[in-house]
Parts: structure tokens; sequence; C-alpha cells
């Protein structure tokens, strides 16, 4: 008896047996042979379909219990799916197996080239990691050792202290604790940064901050505390950022790092700086008093709001209020710090979370359907549609 290649089977026919009475396998494969002859005619014939390949071996798992037969019958098929579908109905056509009464009930015709597809996926799943975990430690070691050599032929001394390149061309400063902070800078690619070299702060620090624009960037604990405290008192410093609680900016990644200067704030809003003794020079203030809008801006702006309702989106205007921006309002607190938009407005309920957010950029206004807990609007000017009724 003839079994098709496995290659070339296109479908397996599943089904199950009962059989009112005990018989073997070959009983079994006998009856669908001998019940199905000359019933589809000569281009379906089991038997030739066998020899020729098309039908492979048919195999029976039968049981005996209590008198009665019970199996599973499989037939694979090289036939494409309608000859298969054909057969299966004519396999269920058998009611006898021997001199004992019986049925076959196709439960599934199974696409064999799917299962050897997902066979074939997760082999290459298997194959893909092994790669990749033989690959990516060695190729990661070159990488950091190619880094470092690069972020140590960068750094540099600005009159003594450790310092990025260029610093003297740059408009704005980065001003870290120490040499491991300049470092990892350098590998995020921020290049105009300078070590104050710790609590003691040197007198090239309160030149600098005289002529460019300084950006404190300390560790999110209370050395980093002390840094900013001493560094407020001793030169004008524009803007503080900080590191997350309990981490340094040595060993911030990418992300955190870009979050942190993102985040950036002038003195006067840093809980730190607010406790600050002035001595040689005054913290500037960056908060200056909001103007009112014009009458005519904010029916604009209210206009605006009845054409954004339903579509859960925010917009952000320049000073001469046209759209810069409009985006999803779930993107709408980290965006501000970036687009720097004069008015916001958007679809949906003013919170204490976007005023603050508001408060740390550019934005005058903001017009919304509602407020909720706003206790403190930092100077930021709220319009509702309920309030403008």
């Amino acid at each position: 008896m003839a079994k098709a290649p496995a290659d070339t089977i296109k479908y397996n026919i599943y089904a199950d047996i009962t059989i009112d009475g005990v018989v073997e396998k070959p009983d079994v494969v006998g009856a669908v042979f001998g019940q199905s002859e000359g019933l589809l005619g000569e281009e379906l014939e089991l038997r030739d379909l066998q020899k020729t390949g098309r039908i492979g071996r048919i195999e029976v798992e039968i049981k005996t219990k209590a008198g009665k037969s019970i199996g599973i019958l499989t037939v694979p098929s090289s036939l494409d799916m309608v000859e298969t579908s054909i057969i299966a109905a004519a396999i269920e056509g058998v009611d006898r197996v021997g001199p004992c009464n019986g049925k076959i009930r196709v439960t599934n015709i199974e696409d064999a080239r799917t299962q050897r597809r997902i066979v074939m996926v997760d082999r290459a799943k298997t194959l893909l990691k092994k790669l990749m975990d033989d690959e990516i430690p060695e190729s990661g070691e070159l990488t950091d050792e190619v880094r470092k050599s690069v972020q140590l032929s960068e750094i540099t001394t600005y009159k003594g202290l450790p310092a990025g390149p260029g610093i003297d061309s740059a408009e704005s400063v980065i001003l870290v604790e120490g040499r491991a902070d300049v470092l990892n800078l350098l590998k995020q690619g921020i290049k105009n940064v300078l070590a104050v070299g710790g609590t003691s702060i040197p007198p090239v620090i309160s030149e600098i901050s005289k002529t460019k624009t300084t950006i404190s960037f300390v560790d999110g604990d209370r050395g980093g505390d002390m840094i900013l405290k001493e560094l407020l008192s001793v030169a004008d410093i524009d803007f503080v950022a900080k590191a997350p609680q309990g981490k340094e900016v040595e060993e911030l990644t990418k992300k955190e790092v870009i979050m942190a200067l993102r985040r950036k704030m002038p003195p006067k809003q840093d809980k730190v700086s607010n406790h600050v003794e002035e001595k040689n020079y005054p913290v500037k203030s960056y908060i200056a008093p909001k103007k009112s809008a014009s009458p005519e801006v904010s029916s604009k702006l209210l206009d605006e709001l009845k054409d954004v309702k339903g579509k859960l989106t925010a917009r952000l205007y320049d000073k001469d209020v046209k759209v810069i921006t409009e985006i999803e309002i779930k993107d709408l607190v980290n965006t501000l710090a970036d687009v720097q938009p004069k008015y916001v407005v958007f679809d949906g309920i003013i919170t204490q979370r976007l005023v603050d957010a508001a408060s740390k950029s550019s934005v005058e206004y903001i017009v919304g359907v509602n407020k909720s807990a706003v206790t403190d609007t930092k100077n930021v000017n709220i319009i509702t549609d309920k309030s403008s009724k």
C-alpha cells in the first residue's frame, strides 16, 4: 500500500469511529475501500488514488470497550480542497464494518501546510533567539568599547574643569557635578556640559553664568539639592533640571536625560531654589504677569472650542492665534514643552496637572469644556465653555 510523501500532503481528514462490535484496524480500512468503491467514479477511486500517492496510508487507532469499538481515522490527501472534501463525505458513508453496524463522522479537515508553517515559524523563533543571544553580548561590548573611546576623546577641560567640546562657542551650558556626569551626557550626544566639581563652586562658574544661558542639572538626592543651593547663591542660574528622585545624572539613560532637561524650570519655580539666600547674583525671574486676552481673541478661542468639540483633540496656537498643530488630548501635557504655544484649546476638562505643565511653558490661556480641582492657576488664564455663559 503506497504512502504519499509527507511534503506532498496538503490536507489531513480526521474522523471519529463508533462500531457496535469488536473489530480490528484492517476491518475498518477494508470497509472504507469497499463501501466507497464505484461510488465516486474512476477519477476518485480510492484504491487508484492510493496507488498513485494522491491519497496516503489510512491510519486507524481503535480501542474496544464493553463490546464496542471506538477510535480515530486519519486520511492524508494531496488532492485539492474540493476533491478532498468529496473523499471525506464518501468516508462518512460507511455504515458497516464487517458484520457490525458502524458510524464514521468527519470531525475536521486540516490544512497540513498551515501546521508545517506553524512548526517552521516556531523553529525560526528558536533559531533567531539563539542567534541574538550569541551575537548581542559581543556586539554590545564592541559598541561600548568604541563609544567609551569616543567619549574619552571628546571630554576636554574648560579653565581646569571637565567639560564637553566647544563650551566657548555654545550659547548655553549645562552645569553638572563631576566628570562622570560629563561623560554620561557626552554618551547621550549632549556636548555643552561643564562640571562644577562639587559644592565648592569655582569662580569660573559665576563668570560663565553672566554671559551664557546656564542650566543646573543636578542629582535627584540631598547632595544634588546642596549643590543647587550653592550654585544659586554664587551664580546667575537660568534654569534648574533634576534627575529622577534617588538617581544620579551619571547613571541616567538617554530618555531620562532628555525628559529631565525638558522639564527644566526657572529657579523661582523650584522648591529648593525658593529657600536660597541670594548673595552676589539675584536669581532671575522668568514668570512675567500674563496679560488678559482681548475680547476678540477670547471670542475666537471659544469659537475654536466649538469646532474641536467631539473630536477629542487639542489645538495649539501661536501669539497671532494661528494653529501650530492639532494633537490627541492624551499627548497634550507632554507636547507643551516642545511646541511652546501661547493658547491651548481642547475638548476636555482643565486639570491642575495641565495647568502645572502649561505654567512651565509659554502658555497664557487654556480653553476647555470645564475645569476640575484647579487650586492654583499659576498665572495661567483659564476659560471654560461654562464660564463664558
